[in-house]
């Protein structure tokens, strides 16, 4: 998947020396979580949006420097990294850097997600199936021979939670012999969370991704 098509670079890196009335207006005239913030021509981390009101629009960014935060992603980035950097540290908007820590451009997390969904995970038809197991227990390879022994077919799959000693595992199969799947999993004494069709996932889907176009356009 190449997601480098979708750098943007007509999006500003302030200076820690301009004054923070810029960032207020900056803050006040789009829906970014962060931006980037440079010293001397190199990348120094990233200001918060949520930091804002704390700030006076007559000091300098330098003067809250030690509050910035510092995540960012490289141009070679792989797509599921990035979308971790997003996820991770609740930002919709991440600065792609250079070899020499100049910042690039960025990448905006609807671009990303929108990549995502045009995937077969996403476009293929099939059924989705949410299991859940024990970390130690957790092997993606079982989870496959465990779909291809019932001559089914797996789509794709990842984590999409973790916690407790608990990994939950997201799959789309195909839809052969998708009860077979169900009953496998169970003898092999994985919990099941969710398993539907595809057009109950997807409508899901479509619903969080109004729920984020209301809220990156209030």
């Amino acid at each position: 998947m190449n997601i480098q098509q979708h750098i943007i670079s007509n999006i500003p890196v302030f200076d820690v020396q301009t004054t923070c009335g810029d960032l207020l207006e900056f803050f006040k005239e789009n829906t970014f979580s962060h931006i980037a913030v440079m010293e001397k021509d190199r990348f120094l981390g990233v200001f918060s949006e949520n930091d804002m009101d704390v700030v006076s629009s007559d000091s300098k960014i330098n003067d809250y420097r030690y509050d910035l935060e510092t995540f960012f992603v490289r141009k070679e980035t792989s797509w599921l990294d990035v979308l971790e950097v997003f996820a991770r540290n609740e930002a919709n908007l991440v600065p792609i850097l250079d070899e020499v820590e100049r910042v690039v451009g960025y990448y905006d997390l609807t671009d990303i997600v929108s990549e995502f969904i045009d995937t077969p995970f996403f476009t293929d038809p099939g059924n989705i199936l949410v299991v859940a197991t024990g970390v130690k227990d957790y092997s993606f390879s079982e989870i496959s021979r465990i779909v291809e022994s019932n001559n089914a077919r797996l789509i794709g799959g990842f984590i999409t939670d973790m916690q407790n000693d608990v990994v939950q595992v997201t799959l789309k199969i195909s839809t052969a012999n998708f009860d077979k799947v169900l009953q496998t999993f169970r003898r092999y004494n994985y919990h099941i969370i969710f398993g539907n069709s595809d057009d109950q996932f997807l409508e899901d889907l479509k619903n969080r991704s109004d729920y984020l176009d209301k809220y990156l356009n209030v």
